[in-house]
C-alpha cells in the first residue's frame, strides 16, 4: 500500500492542479489497499473531502459565483 503524501496546504487552499493530483493519489492508494485495512476508511474520508471541494468549485464556476435564486 502506498500512502499519499499529505498536501502542502489544507484541501480548500490547494490549487486545482494540486487538488486533481491529490485525488489521483488517493484513488490509487485506495485501489491498492485491501478492503479490510483500517487505513482504507481514512483514505476514503480524505477522498470524499477532495471530491466535495471539486464539486463546490465546479458549482461556483457554473453559476459564475452567484448564489442560486
Amino acid at each position: 500500500m502506498t500512502t499519499p503524501q499529505p498536501p502542502p496546504h489544507p484541501v480548500p487552499a490547494l490549487a486545482s492542479s494540486e487538488l486533481s493530483g491529490y485525488r489521483r493519489q488517493l484513488e490509487h492508494a485506495i485501489t491498492g489497499t485491501p478492503p479490510d485495512a483500517p487505513a482504507r476508511d481514512g483514505l476514503r474520508r480524505e477522498l470524499e473531502e477532495v471530491l466535495a471541494e471539486q464539486h463546490s468549485r465546479a458549482a461556483l464556476t457554473a453559476t459564475a459565483g452567484r448564489a442560486d435564486p
